[in-house]
């Protein structure tokens, strides 16, 4: 958006659901709306347009192509009711000025313009707090004694419920529409019907059944089996039994091969990184995967039961050799294991039989280790336990729930993550960048009228929330934590290599704790426990991918700090064993240092912060062919092992199966379906993942945030798990945080997390 459009708060008094998904501008006195999903720009038309553009309805508006599903779905809702709403009032208008036996003129040729303009002619029981407050990231609902609630994103076959946001003493619920709160007698509150899909009731019926988890309507290769199947109409046969084990898992496995040939076709210009999985099944058996990535994809290789040679020296090693072996030494620039010791030390040992590639330990597992020590320190820990006695009162009750999120614009408090210490981190951010919300909540009249907010739970949230002393603490953790969660963010990320990222993540998370914390005392407290867990990582692989991205290379002013230049030297060594050409690429390192020829261009400058740092080197690398294949090779890399889920993968059952026949069928079949996986974690799009933190799939890492204390299990209403309304998908009513990677631009000149400080520097000036 050119920064000539002035960003215009939407009010209160917009209550189209269209609203929450489009952001308003003013250029002078025009006023324009764009999608947040597609970023479109609509100089008119109003929110009629929007609406039509989100339902992919094509006519007055094109169609948005990243849309999420329920979102065009209630969209096209909105629009079938609009039509019905306006025939319905054109005949009551009729029935009353039409003199007896006149028959009233039809409704279907009625002009739209109104509508056509922007005027709202829906009816909606609701208000919807989509106001941005002046000079804040956040939307605050509106002032206390409001009540609110959001437009009720659809779900499949799920019907709108009445929505009622005021709840007298005398349990009559009471609409408000407009901001301002209207007599029950005077609205119509007739409940609608409710919407049944025979489609969706035989899906869910078909998936009870069996017993998937429900987050398998998550995969990307399901509504794609909708389409195939309604595409071929009524009477299709489906597959039988022997069908799945015969010839449809065939083709899936011939699908699954060509789409891992032209991966590794790619090994030769990208190298690759050969990741080792430990996976126990909880009944004393150890299984090792073996995944091998490049920026192309990652591709299962094939799994080993270890369980009676785990923690062996040398047969940990032979089957590293193996798999080096199979992949091709030549492609292989690291071997990335989990950080045991027993791992270390069979790694090590590979790296000296084969000189020209690095072991490595898994950059995320270390990251997840300091933010567990860091939970571990008391004022810390103490900080936790305040903010989770919050999320379980409000998630434990689906009133307060279902309260708290409309407060939080259907966002939710509680963070599922890869790993628990994760999730505390990141949930105690997401309650900081709510904290006006929240307030605003537990000061409103709706919780001053709610009997929850007289339990002894209400009482602790309220306390906490109107507390500046817990606010304070909370945001110095975040302050503290959040550097190490954007490298954790980098390094486990499906969208770009990592390697020429991780070395500057760790200095930039070192440099947030020295100006969070200033006395050095304090500050090295926290720094010893990344030294200590990132003992293992000071990989030259690491300095070289530093080295060799631009964007950092071209920031540093003066020399650049030894070490890094000593792990670059080590990689030229290691990786390039011809010393003629090594010679060839020190000599082309002179031009990417004084950003001679094509590095100079204005193109390449700009491309500096635009491009990945490969996609930089291969561009405007050609006159120094030597240093930009090593390049490429280098910042092509991962960091950490991939975190796939395995449930449902049969595993356990392949590696037990006697039958030699029945093994070689359940072995294509754990290939096709770990690839799968892999490839759809590349496919889906995060942002407009709908993790519930209550649904079972995620109690994993959030189940402390959660878990039922001290209730009353005689309040059936708290219970009513059908009234809880789902959580949003539209990341867009968050803070629109930069790119992790652009948090670590800057400057690297502080000497001291380089190992060039003075030892009578104590404190920071204050």
């Amino acid at each position: 958006m050119s920064s000539g459009f002035e960003p215009v708060p939407i009010s209160s008094q917009k209550h189209d659901p269209a609203w929450r998904h489009c952001q308003m501008f003013k250029d002078g006195d025009r006023v324009q709306l764009k999608c947040v999903y597609c970023a479109k720009i609509f100089r008119g038309g109003g929110i009629h347009r929007i609406k039509e553009h989100l339902a992919c309805q094509k006519g007055n508006a094109s169609t948005c192509h990243r849309v999420p599903p329920d979102v065009r779905q209630a969209m096209q809702e909105s629009l079938d009711g609009v039509v019905v709403k306006k025939r319905k009032k054109q005949k009551l208008a009729d029935e009353i000025n039409t003199p007896t036996g006149i028959n009233p003129v039809s409704n279907d040729d009625v002009d739209t313009f109104g509508n056509e303009c922007g005027v709202n002619t829906e009816v909606h029981l609701i208000v919807n707090p989509d106001a941005l407050e002046p000079n804040s990231s956040f939307m605050t609902p509106p002032e206390e004694g409001m009540s609110v609630k959001l437009p009720e994103k659809r779900k499949r076959g799920r019907p709108p419920k009445n929505s009622f946001t005021s709840h007298p003493a005398n349990g009559d619920s009471v609409p408000v529409t407009d901001g301002h709160i209207v007599p029950s007698n005077e609205i119509d509150v007739t409940p609608l019907k409710k919407v049944s899909s025979p489609v969706h009731l035989a899906i869910g019926r078909f998936l009870y059944d069996i017993g998937v988890p429900l987050d398998a309507v998550n995969s990307v290769y399901f509504q794609p089996m909708v389409d195939a199947i309604a595409s071929e109409g009524p009477g299709i046969l489906a597959p039988s039994h022997h069908d799945l084990r015969g010839w449809v898992l065939k083709s899936a496995v011939d699908e699954v091969k060509a789409d891992m040939d032209y991966c590794t076709r790619a090994w030769v210009r990208t190298g690759c990184s050969v990741l080792v999985e430990e996976c126990n099944t909880g009944k004393g058996t150890t299984f090792l995967n073996f995944l091998v990535y490049c920026p192309e994809g990652t591709m299962f290789l094939k799994s080993v039961n270890v369980t009676n040679t785990i923690g062996e020296l040398e047969p940990m090693y032979e089957m590293l050799k193996q798999v080096v072996e199979e992949v091709g030494v030549r492609n292989v620039l690291q071997v990335i294991t989990p950080i045991e010791e027993y791992y270390a030390t069979a790694g090590r040992k590979l790296s000296e039989t084969y000189p020209t590639l690095y072991w490595a330990p898994c950059a995320s597992s270390s990251i997840i280790l300091m933010l567990q020590d860091f939970g571990n320190f008391e004022w810390i820990n103490s900080t936790l336990e305040q903010c989770k006695s919050i999320t379980r009162f409000i998630y434990n009750h689906s009133v307060v729930l279902n309260m708290m999120r409309r407060y939080t614009f259907g966002m939710d408090l509680v963070v599922p993550d890869i790993s628990p210490f994760a999730a505390n981190f990141r949930t105690v951010k997401r309650m900081v960048d709510f904290k006006h919300n929240l307030q605003a909540l537990v000061t409103s009249q709706e919780w001053v009228d709610s009997h929850y907010s007289k339990k002894e739970g209400g009482l602790t949230v309220l306390d906490l929330i109107s507390d500046d002393s817990f606010w304070s603490s909370c945001n110095q953790v975040v302050q503290i934590t959040n550097p190490l969660l954007r490298v954790l963010s980098i390094v486990s990320s499906e969208k770009k290599p990592a390697m020429g990222y991780v070395y500057a993540g760790m200095y930039r998370a070192k440099v947030s704790l020295k100006k969070e914390l200033r006395k050095k005392n304090d500050y090295l407290t926290y720094w010893n426990v990344i030294d200590q867990r990132w003992a293992h990582h000071q990989l030259a692989l690491y300095a070289a991918g530093f080295y060799l991205n631009p964007k950092f290379f071209y920031s540093i002013e003066g020399d650049m700090p030894g070490a890094i230049v000593s792990g670059m030297f080590d990689c030229i060594e290691r990786l390039v064993p011809d010393t003629k050409i090594q010679d060839k690429i020190i000599k082309e390192l002179n031009s990417y240092k004084t950003a001679a020829g094509d590095f100079g261009r204005k193109m390449a400058i700009r491309a500096r912060e635009s491009l990945l740092p490969s996609e930089w080197w291969s561009t405007y690398g050609g006159a120094c062919p030597n240093l930009s294949r090593l390049a490429v090779r280098v910042l092509s890399q991962c960091c950490s092992l991939m975190q796939c889920r395995r449930d449902l993968i049969p595993l356990e059952q392949m590696h037990h199966m006697t039958n030699s026949l029945e093994h070689q069928r359940l072995n294509d079949q754990v290939f096709t379906q770990y690839n799968l996986r892999l490839r759809q974690m590349a496919q889906r799009c995060k942002e407009h993942d709908n993790m519930d933190p209550i649904s079972v799939e995620n109690h994993s890492s959030v189940h402390e945030w959660i878990a039922r204390k001290g209730l009353c299990l005689d309040d059936h209403a708290s219970f009513d798990w059908l009234s809880i309304e789902p959580p949003s998908s539209n990341k867009m009513l968050l803070r629109s945080s930069a790119d992790e990677v652009e948090e670590l631009a800057g400057g690297f000149d502080d000497y001291e997390i380089f190992g060039g400080a003075k030892d009578d520097e104590d404190t920071l000036e204050d």
